[in-house]
């Protein structure tokens, strides 16, 4: 039996921070606090962790890993690289691959390639269309993390905007319903009176115009009230105005709540200015917005309206990138420094390391009701982050580890780094290591 014990690390977890030790034996947390020498076994590998934050895993509920289909972008396997050395042990991705993952069969070959290939832990959404109700209705809620449905611009044909079938999928699923909330002919007109000022070339910094508040507005409250009407769980994405606020209770506890947010890093560290500096590197959909936005976003998690913190890491070459405004995909790379960049809102005294760990950590695992991860409890899986919050280290081409090879932070330098990632009992990340060699396992789900 392999075991592990960390050492004299500063233990977040629960709402509380403690000095102590952690005991792993195999893929479980065996006991936590101050643990004497003779319960551990004489051949455990020793972390020495004094002066280090010890944190459950990181679960990071939105990304695009590309695969299959886009791998050109990112894989799997690269991307699971990436997100070890940002401590994160779990993901959920979305559908939007080639072919787009929107039935049971397809779903599962995305499954089958994850287990081959990725270091963490892993689920996959299945993607609502128009047309594929049964597919939706028939996915098991225990092995699937939801459903993923574009109530806005998307890829192909999985914008879905038939309201009888929003409401059959509201009213019928009991899985999450995680949304993509943009109204659909809000932005085309937006995006034709920019088309007819300056053609193909618009410049970035109009994107937020295009596509804008009032388009994530509109979308977004009709979501939370088709949600009301049924009792749907409902989880909205990436949130990007003050507005949306509105549409969130923060006086129930989350594991009460059914209707849940989620707002991104670069919304939460980026605004409008950005643009002139960045351009299409910082391009989202929905759109970084104004620095209103921005600290109402920022007090929305401190006042928990927000309940997770994620990236949407949607990665895409520097080619694709360098087109001009129309032709230009939306979306970047930020798996690999989320952890960081929170960690320097803790240093500038804007968010608690408790409440980092509650919107990464915990409340992804309660809101997804993923079985024994998401917490440093005796008996569950052993998914732990071990950073150091006072060293300072700059991102560089040299030091990305996504496929794409780029960073919207690239220059930036942070004051805190991972150290080490654990999943499942294996140390997958050691001091700028990858153990290439390990691979995740399937998330699973509670039903209530």
């Amino acid at each position: 039996m392999s075991s592990i014990i960390i050492r004299n690390g500063v233990i977040i977890n629960e709402g509380s921070s403690s000095t102590g030790d952690i005991l792993i034996r195999e893929d479980r947390i065996a006991a936590i606090g101050i643990i004497d020498d003779s319960l551990i076994p004489g051949d455990a590998k020793l972390i020495e962790a004094k002066g280090l934050y010890i944190i459950p895993g990181i679960i990071d509920d939105q990304v695009h890993f590309r695969e299959p289909g886009l791998t050109h972008k990112a894989d799997i396997f690269s991307e699971t690289r990436a997100a070890a050395a940002g401590g994160v042990t779990s993901f959920m991705d979305m559908p939007n691959t080639i072919p787009q993952a929107v039935t049971n069969e397809i779903l599962e070959e995305k499954y089958r390639i994850a287990q081959e290939k990725s270091l963490i832990n892993y689920s996959f959404y299945i993607g609502g269309t128009n047309t594929n109700l049964s597919e939706l209705l028939s996915a098991d809620p225990q092995q699937v993390c939801g459903i993923k449905l574009f109530l806005g611009s998307s890829t192909g044909n999985m914008l879905v905007n038939d309201e009888k079938v929003l409401r059959e999928i509201f009213s019928r699923s009991s899985m999450l319903i995680a949304c993509h909330c943009e109204d659909e002919p809000t932005v085309k007109r937006n995006s034709e009176i920019y088309r007819e000022k300056y053609g193909e070339d618009v410049p970035v910094k109009f994107h937020p115009l295009i596509r804008s508040r009032e388009a994530c507005f509109i979308t977004s409250s009709f979501a939370v009230k088709l949600a009301k009407e049924y009792n749907t769980r409902i989880h909205i994405l990436h949130l990007s105005t003050a507005d949306e606020m509105k549409l969130f209770s923060p006086d129930i506890p989350v594991h009460e709540k059914r209707i849940t947010g989620e707002v991104c890093i670069h919304h939460l560290w980026f605004e409008e200015s950005d643009y002139e500096r960045l351009g299409n590197y910082i391009k989202w959909n929905p759109a970084i917005k104004t620095k209103y936005d921005r600290d109402a976003l920022l007090n929305g998690v401190k006042n928990n309206l927000i309940d997770i913190i994620a990236t949407d890491h949607a990665p895409h070459t520097l080619e694709e990138k360098s087109a001009t405004y129309f032709k230009a995909p939306s979306g970047g790379p930020l798996i690999q420094h989320s952890l960081s960049a929170m960690m320097e809102l803790f240093h500038k005294k804007i968010f608690t390391m408790e409440m980092i760990v509650d919107k990464m950590c915990h409340n992804p695992a309660i809101i997804y009701r993923i079985r024994e991860r998401g917490f440093i409890r005796e008996g569950f899986k052993a998914d732990i982050c071990i950073v150091d919050p006072n060293n300072k280290w700059k991102v560089t081409r040299q030091n990305i580890l996504c496929k794409c090879g780029w960073s919207p932070f690239e220059g930036e330098e942070f004051s805190s780094r991972v150290k080490y990632t654990i999943a499942n009992g294996n140390v997958i990340y050691n001091n700028g290591v990858l153990n290439e060699n390990s691979r995740g396992e399937r998330l699973l789900f509670h039903t209530k």
